[in-house]
């Protein structure tokens, strides 16, 4: 690992002619910001083999960095997702606090704070320091990136990636094209995103939320009535939704179990439930008073559920063994190839290697 101070003699690549979204295959990319988020996003990067440039104004964050995705790496390795010595490939990241250390990469990825105006600093300052191919992607769960777009140098390149945690294990990913995204990025970055490992989906318009958090935002807000309402507890919905919805949803998305369990039912069902959902457009009072007690769930072990320190430590640890565990069980029942209603599922390599095999298999057995 290198780290870097300020250098002021790095030439800019604002000025460069366009040459288009640049390749991506075990290539440069920058990441800004070295929070939670950001080393998991590294760590990914890096273990699919990418030269990473990693940005950081915090002096603190930039010494304990090395250190966070270097142990991710080790976890990587550890479960045998990972072939080479993580201190070999610590060589391959540089850690700078100047922006202009950005200018070789193909793709920058901001991971600062979820709030817009910093965000598009941020993203001002990053097209101050990379050619006009450069693939831009913020790291966000609910700004539209078309907001993101404004003002900027070059719009059509800039993008959303909605990561989940923890980044370097899961195989989700959002790419969200914004009003002035041209495609030819957005599909630079499904690329990408299918050689780090992740069975990503592109949204062709900027809605709020993007698909998973549109959905689970439903979801929270009929937990929080039913809870509030007195027909359950906390731990009797969690329960619940552990042991249904977490049987089946690693296995097939809400339109595929339709499609396995009959869908007559479901529409029966929507007559005579869907009026009674709750529809509420503000904060659950529940919430509100958490958030203003402090609570942070188990980053201080202050949360829905009481927590001893310990305990919090011992919860983040299982969340992560947990996550290694669900995608060993969800490379068992990868996404198949087929066609949909609206369009088509998409062919991954391995399909169109499959068709190319049974082909020529055909032809010589009729040759």
């Amino acid at each position: 690992m290198r780290s870097r101070k300020s250098n002021r003699s790095g030439k800019s690549g604002a000025g460069r002619n366009p040459t288009g979204p640049q390749t991506l295959i075990c290539g440069n990319a920058g990441v800004v910001g070295m929070g939670l988020m950001g080393s998991s996003i590294v760590a990914c990067l890096l273990a699919a083999g990418h030269t990473v440039v990693a940005v950081e104004a915090d002096p603190v964050r930039v010494r304990k960095a090395p250190r966070q995705v270097l142990s991710l790496l080790k976890g990587l390795r550890e479960e045998s997702l990972l072939r080479s010595d993580p201190r070999r490939i610590m060589r391959r990241l540089t850690i700078s606090q100047d922006y202009s250390a950005l200018r070789q990469s193909q793709i920058v990825v901001e991971c600062v704070t979820e709030d817009l105006n910093v965000k598009r600093e941020v993203i001002r300052r990053i097209e101050q320091a990379v050619s006009p191919g450069t693939v831009i992607g913020s790291n966000t769960s609910a700004i539209p990136p078309t907001a993101l777009q404004q003002d900027a140098l070059h719009p059509e390149r800039i993008l959303g990636i909605h990561w989940a945690e923890p980044a370097h294990i899961t195989r989700f990913m959002e790419i969200i094209c914004g009003e002035g995204t041209l495609p030819v990025y957005a599909e630079r970055a499904f690329a990408l995103a299918r050689q780090l490992g992740k069975e990503p989906s592109l949204l062709r318009k900027d809605v709020r939320g993007f698909i998973t958090n549109r959905i689970m935002y439903a979801m929270l807000r009929e937990a929080f009535h039913l809870v509030e309402s007195g027909v359950a507890s906390i731990a009797d919905v969690d329960r619940s939704l552990r042991n249904d919805l977490g049987y089946w949803i690693t296995f097939a998305g809400p339109f595929r179990f339709m499609d396995l369990t009959g869908i007559p039912a479901y529409c029966a069902v929507m007559r005579d439930l869907l009026p009674e959902l709750d529809c509420s457009q503000q904060v659950p009072p529940l919430m509100t008073r958490l958030v203003e007690s402090g609570a942070q769930g188990v980053a201080n072990a202050r949360g829905f559920y009481d927590y001893t320190p310990a305990q919090a430590r011992r919860w983040e640890k299982r969340f992560l063994k947990f996550s290694y565990d669900v995608r060993a069980l969800a490379r068992k029942y990868p996404e198949e190839n087929g066609s949909c209603i609206g369009g088509t599922v998409e062919r991954t390599a391995s399909d169109k290697q499959r068709e190319a095999r049974k082909q020529g298999l055909e032809r010589r057995s009729t040759g």
